[in-house]
C-alpha cells in the first residue's frame, strides 16, 4: 500500500528528522531529542503529538509503550523520495568516486570498481548488470567453429569488453564461411548493435537483388541473440555480500540463507533491475524487495540505468539495508551511472 505524504511541511519536516535520526543512531527515537534538533522551538508535547499522528498515517511505529518510534516502510519511502532525492553528493565523495572508476585500466576494472563503491556508499551490495547481448555496441565479432557443430560466438564492444556465448544452429557451417561471414560483418556494421546489425540484413533480404545472398542470410542466422541461449545474455557484477550477511536486520539465519543463494543466484536481481530501467524517474527507489526473497522485506534497492551514446545499456544500483545514508547513496548512485555513461560513451 502506497501511503500519501503527510499535509502539513511540519509534519513532513518532523518525519524526516526522526527518520534521518534514527538512521544515524539505530535508537528509537523520542520527541525530546526531535525537540532539540528542530529548528522551531516546539516543545516535546507538541512533537509528541505530531509524531503520534505520524505513527497512525503508518509512517512511524513504537517497539515498546516506553521507548521512541522508528520509521516503517512508508516513513522510509517518504524520505528517500522527498527529502534524500533532492539532495546533493558532497564534493569528497565526487572526487573519491571519480578516482576509484579512473584508475581502472579495463571495462572490467571500471565496472568492478563501480560495484565496489556502490557497496561501499551503501554498506550492502553494489550491482552492475551488463547490457544484453542485442544491446551491445560491437567493435569486432569473430565465430569458432567447435567440433560438435556448435559456434562460439566471440563479441568485442566499443568499450573494448569481451563476451563470449555457444550457440547452435541449425544447418552446419565450415570455419571457411564463419570467417567469410564475420569479416563481412567486421567491414560493414563496426559500431553497430546486434538489434541493429539484424534489422539492416532483414532490410537488405527484404529487397529483391539481394534475397538469395548466402553471405547476407549467414550472417543473419549467425547475428540471432535467441540462438545464444545457453548462457545468460547478462552479466552481473555485485560486491559486498558480505555485508548483507553482517547486517543486524536479520535475526532469521533461514532467512538470511535464503536471501544470499538468491543473490549468488543472481536471476532475480537481474529481473528486478532489468525492470527498474523502465522507470520514469532518474534514480529508482524500492523500499521493500520481496521479489528476491522474504528477507528482501528488510531492504531498499536504488538503482539507475546508464547509457551509451545516448542509448540505455544496462542498469547498476545498490541493494541494502532499509536503514541506510539514502542522501549519500541516491546521489552516489546518480554519480556512479553518470560517469560510467560518459566512459562508455567516450569509448
Amino acid at each position: 500500500m502506497r501511503h500519501p505524504v503527510p499535509h502539513e511541511k511540519r509534519n513532513q519536516q518532523i518525519l524526516a528528522q526522526v527518520v534521518r535520526t534514527y538512521i544515524e543512531t539505530g535508537e528509537p527515537v523520542s520527541s525530546r531529542t526531535i525537540s532539540r534538533r528542530h529548528a522551531e522551538s516546539l516543545s516535546p508535547a507538541t512533537i509528541r503529538n505530531v509524531m503520534a499522528d505520524l505513527e497512525g498515517e503508518g509512517y512511524l511505529y513504537q517497539p515498546h509503550t516506553s521507548a521512541g518510534r522508528v520509521p516503517t516502510a512508508a516513513g522510509y519511502r517518504f524520505f528517500a523520495e522527498q527529502i534524500a532525492a533532492q539532495a546533493t553528493l558532497n564534493a569528497e565523495d565526487q572526487e573519491w568516486i571519480r578516482r576509484e572508476l579512473a584508475a581502472a585500466a579495463t571495462p572490467e576494472g571500471i565496472t568492478e570498481r563501480a560495484g565496489h563503491v556502490l557497496a561501499a556508499v551503501s554498506q550492502g551490495l553494489g550491482i552492475v548488470i551488463s547490457p544484453p547481448l542485442a544491446r551491445i555496441v560491437l567493435e569486432h565479432l569473430r565465430f569458432l567453429l567447435l567440433p560438435d557443430g556448435r559456434v562460439v560466438v566471440v563479441l568485442i564492444s566499443s568499450s573494448g569488453a569481451t563476451r563470449d556465448k555457444v550457440m547452435r544452429t541449425e544447418r552446419p557451417f565450415t570455419q571457411a564461411e564463419l570467417d567469410r561471414t564475420a569479416e563481412y560483418l567486421n567491414r560493414h556494421y563496426a559500431g553497430r548493435t546486434l538489434e541493429a546489425i539484424r534489422a539492416n540484413l532483414l532490410a537488405r533480404l527484404a529487397s529483391e537483388r539481394e534475397r538469395y545472398d548466402r553471405l547476407v542470410c549467414n550472417a543473419l542466422v549467425l547475428c540471432d541473440p535467441n540462438l545464444l541461449a545457453d548462457a545468460p545474455s547478462r552479466q552481473v557484477y555485485i560486491e559486498g555480500a558480505g555485508q548483507i550477511a553482517a547486517s543486524a536486520q536479520f535475526s532469521d539465519q533461514a532467512q538470511l540463507r535464503e536471501l544470499l543463494a538468491a543473490i549468488e543466484e543472481k536471476t532475480k536481481l537481474v529481473a528486478l533491475l532489468t525492470g527498474c530501467i523502465e522507470a520514469p524517474e532518474p534514480v529508482h527507489v524500492q523500499i521493500g524487495v520481496k521479489e528476491i526473497s522474504p528477507a528482501g522485506e528488510h531492504l531498499a534497492l536504488i538503482s539507475a540505468a546508464y547509457t551509451s551514446h545516448d542509448q540505455v545499456q544496462g542498469s547498476l544500483g545498490v541493494l541494502g539495508p532499509m536503514r541506510m545514508q539514502y542522501e549519500r547513496a541516491i546521489t552516489a548512485v546518480a554519480y556512479v551511472a553518470r560517469l560510467f555513461s560518459e566512459t562508455l560513451s567516450r569509448s
